[in-house]
């Protein structure tokens, strides 16, 4: 095996970004705000769920005056850094039904499939390549006890009527999308689609300027005083608004009204360099997405170059609501965990070197799905908790929070992303004790499981906390 595990760049950008950047030409960063602006709807955050609020209220509403800040570039966060796997719930009803019941666990994936539906026809109208490719997404068991989740995935669809959206693989059937001698049976979900995700990232930023927008770059948000109106403050300026969307994914665990719904855990991934031959030998010539069957998944996808991008949601949990700490950008051990599953996943990927490694914050939910909600008594809204699913649901968020705004009755602020009670979490320093202690024993598990060898008894014990509690986060 040829290890070239790289450091994180200095300048926590992603490989998309560059690219993205890169590709689009010598396009100049919006001014920062500068003064006092006075607009109807506020936005904070120029990613995915920030970005498509701004596009969707525009469409409905032409004549609203929209202002939007971002404390970097528009793509430099959570959006420009994950994985580029886009897919609904289908694939999420355990965790669903759990949290909503049948009816809920259903209207959620209904809703996924809305979001599918919207990011493809922005994808065909926006004017550039964003990468998006609708080839499904392959989940497949690496060891044995992997292999025994399949058949308890299959009953939950077949008892909620939802076996069309996935397909029980052979060995067989899996090694002919993707040869690897580590691949079982597997799981179909044809819903599933890759896309470059900076690219998606910066062609929502150049529509919602298209659409109006007052976009400002390098303008972080220092507060927000809620009133009729609210006020956002900036180092060099202020902005009055009727409306105020917050939408900085894992920075919003600052905020007292979330923070106890909401834990911060970290995911890294690595980028091979261009391995054209060496994909071929295997039989990865399709568009599928891969991931395993753990509960920290190792997730993988190809790029339009012949990459392949590896991610392991293994990363560092964060005390409190500290979604800067450095060790959720910049943990080598996460690093080495994503080249580790490159390795032993995709053995014919072993002497490919690695073009990048990254990492990132992930706001993980108590039940583990998003939510998106109006502060108390305030006209000040806001999308959190995406748990590491955050494509295809800030398509939803942006829906979801337009109506908010706006104050709609509708088929997306019905749906229980917007109405559910949030379950909370245990307060510090317990939760991140625990959390840490969990996450390192389900660690320990999974590996002992991957090296066909028994788990430590004390290893076993802590990892089966979740369920015995009767939590939702941190369950295997």
């Amino acid at each position: 095996m040829r290890s070239s595990l790289p450091s994180v760049d200095p300048s926590d950008r992603s490989w998309w970004l560059d690219e993205a950047l890169k590709s689009e030409g010598n396009v100049p960063t919006a001014a920062p705000l500068e003064g006092e602006c006075t607009v109807d709807v506020a936005i904070v955050g120029g990613g995915f769920a920030g970005l498509w609020t701004a596009l969707t209220l525009k469409r409905r509403r032409p004549d609203l005056s929209i202002a939007l800040i971002e404390a970097s570039i528009c793509g430099s966060g959570a959006s420009g850094k994950n994985g580029g796997k886009v897919h609904g719930y289908w694939s999420s009803l355990g965790t669903a039904v759990q949290a909503l019941g049948r009816n809920g666990a259903l209207a959620i994936a209904e809703a996924g499939d809305w979001a599918q539906d919207g990011i493809r026809t922005f994808a065909s109208e926006c004017g550039r390549d964003i990468w998006w490719r609708e080839g499904g997404n392959l989940v497949v068991a690496a060891t044995s006890r992997q292999e025994e989740k399949i058949a308890a995935i299959v009953e939950q669809a077949r008892e909620l009527g939802a076996e069309d959206h996935v397909t029980v693989l052979s060995v067989e059937e899996v090694q002919a999308r993707c040869a690897s001698p580590v691949f079982r049976r597997g799981l179909f979900y044809p819903d599933a689609a890759t896309v470059h995700p900076a690219r998606l990232a910066r062609a929502l930023r150049q529509a919602v300027i298209d659409q109006g927008v007052s976009l400002f770059e390098n303008t972080p948000m220092l507060s927000v005083t809620p009133g009729n109106p609210s006020r956002i403050k900036t180092p060099r300026g202020q902005i009055i608004a009727r409306e105020v969307v917050l939408a900085t994914n894992a920075a919003l665990s600052e905020r007292r009204e979330i923070r106890p719904h909401v834990s911060i855990f970290s995911s890294y991934v690595v980028m091979t360099e261009p391995a054209q031959d060496q994909l071929a030998s295997m039989n990865w010539t399709g568009d599928e997405g891969l991931a395993d069957l753990r509960m920290f998944l190792h997730y993988s996808r190809k790029t339009e170059d012949n990459r392949v991008l590896m991610g392991s949601g293994s990363g560092p949990v964060s005390y409190g609501a500290h979604a800067q700490a450095r060790h959720l950008t910049h943990d080598k051990a996460s690093i080495g965990r994503a080249e580790a599953g490159l390795r032993r996943l995709l053995p014919a990927l072993r002497d490919i070197p690695l073009a990048r490694a990254w990492g990132g914050a992930i706001d993980v939910s108590a039940d583990r799905l998003p939510f998106f909600k109006t502060i108390p008594d305030t006209r000040i809204h806001y999308a959190c908790g995406f748990s590491g699913h955050g494509v295809n649901a800030t398509y939803i968020a942006g829906q979801c929070l337009a109506s908010l705004v706006l104050n709609e009755r509708d088929r997306w602020s019905g749906l229980p992303f917007c109405t559910r009670p949030l379950p909370s979490l245990p307060p510090e320093p317990f939760r991140f004790t625990g959390a840490s202690a969990i996450r390192s024993a389900i660690l320990a598990c999974e590996e002992a499981d991957e090296q066909n060898r028994g788990a430590p008894a004390l290893a076993r014990a802590v990892a089966a906390l979740p369920k015995l509690l009767g939590l939702r986060i941190g369950v295997r």
